[in-house]
């Protein structure tokens, strides 16, 4: 997968002030940040943090414009044109503030930028902690520096400007947490993330599948990938847990799972996180199916390994061995 250019159209940072008690206050910052290599690292390193999380959901803006105004407030940005990326910004901060008063115990920073990622115009909002480190001056004396922690992200979004205009289905993303621990976020952003199982599932299994392809496995190893990931989802769906992208990675592909989890997490696929896997949907990982207008057909990839079942591409026929008795018996009666 080729790397996306990261071009910084405007960015600016504001503090969210918030204790353990008490309301939630704001501290604006009234021009944008100058675009110097500091501004650029910043932003290059909070768009890789984002992408390497897994637990992401995906969805559009929610119909209901006065319990979620942000659709308004991008509207009035992109659209409209009544306001500008500051003006947008500190209208994000009052939203953001009314949404973290009862639920978060600890402000931090809040970064708002808008990218252009290759084509795609993007709207990005992180929450942001901060850390104190050691640093050394010319004199190589120590002393105490506070950074932004961007290794713990508190809580990130993404808004697809571009799809969004366009009409697409889903063109936010966010990241969940463990427990919906963002689930306040996801209200100040105004997504609606509604899950369709069957959907993600199929998306997984085109996304596995494609994965393996990029691999070049063996057939064996191929063979070994799709039975771990069959059985894991299986598991899952007959329980009734929830999917976490990470875990899938962990199971299907212990030998190196960050690599599998980083194409399951790309931006491109937006799959989500926490659905129950459909039982009918993983099928193909295991079977081949299909059918045409006189014959059905359905057998498992392992039988083309064992010769049970036999593909000649010139022919473009297969040839089905181990026959049952009954079978022949109705061919030979046919």
């Amino acid at each position: 997968m080729s790397e996306v250019q990261h071009t910084i159209t405007d960015l600016v940072v504001h503090k969210l002030v918030k204790g353990p008690e008490g309301p939630a206050g704001i501290e604006l910052r009234s021009t944008a940040c100058v675009l110097d290599n500091a501004a650029v690292r910043l932003v290059e390193q909070l768009c890789s943090q984002y992408a390497s999380k897994a637990g992401k959901g995906y969805g559009h803006f929610e119909a209901d414009i006065a319990t979620f105004p942000m659709v308004e407030l991008v509207r009035d940005y992109v659209v409209e044109r009544k306001t500008d990326f500051i003006g947008l910004s500190r209208q994000m901060m009052e939203l953001l503030q009314a949404c973290a008063d009862d639920e978060l115990d600890s402000g931090g920073h809040v970064v708002i930028s808008r990218i252009k990622e290759g084509d795609t115009d993007c709207l990005w909002v992180a929450l942001v902690g901060e850390k104190v480190g050691s640093a050394v001056n010319g004199n190589l004396d120590i002393f105490d520096c506070s950074y932004l922690d961007l290794n713990e992200l508190r809580a990130a979004g993404r808004i697809d400007l571009t799809g969004w205009q366009r009409g697409d289905e889903r063109y936010i993303s966010f990241l969940k947490g463990r427990g919906d621990v963002a689930g306040w976020f996801k209200r100040f952003i105004g997504c609606s993330d509604v899950v369709i199982a069957l959907k993600e599932t199929k998306k997984l299994v085109q996304t596995l599948t494609q994965f393996a392809d990029t691999q070049h496995l063996e057939p064996q190893a191929r063979d070994a990938l799709m039975q771990r990931a069959h059985v894991y989802l299986d598991e899952l769906g007959e329980s009734g847990a929830p999917l976490a992208i990470d875990e899938v990675a962990k199971e299907v592909w212990p030998e190196q799972p960050e690599q599998l989890s980083k194409a399951l997490t790309a931006e491109d696929v937006k799959l989500a996180s926490g659905f129950v896997p459909d039982r009918r949907a993983i099928r193909p990982l295991v079977r081949f199916k299909a059918s045409a207008e006189e014959w059905k057909l359905e057998f498992d990839r392992a039988s083309l390994r064992s010769g049970a079942v036999q593909y000649d591409r010139e022919a473009g026929t297969l040839v089905l061995s181990n026959l049952p008795d009954y079978l022949k018996q109705m061919l030979m009666e046919e």
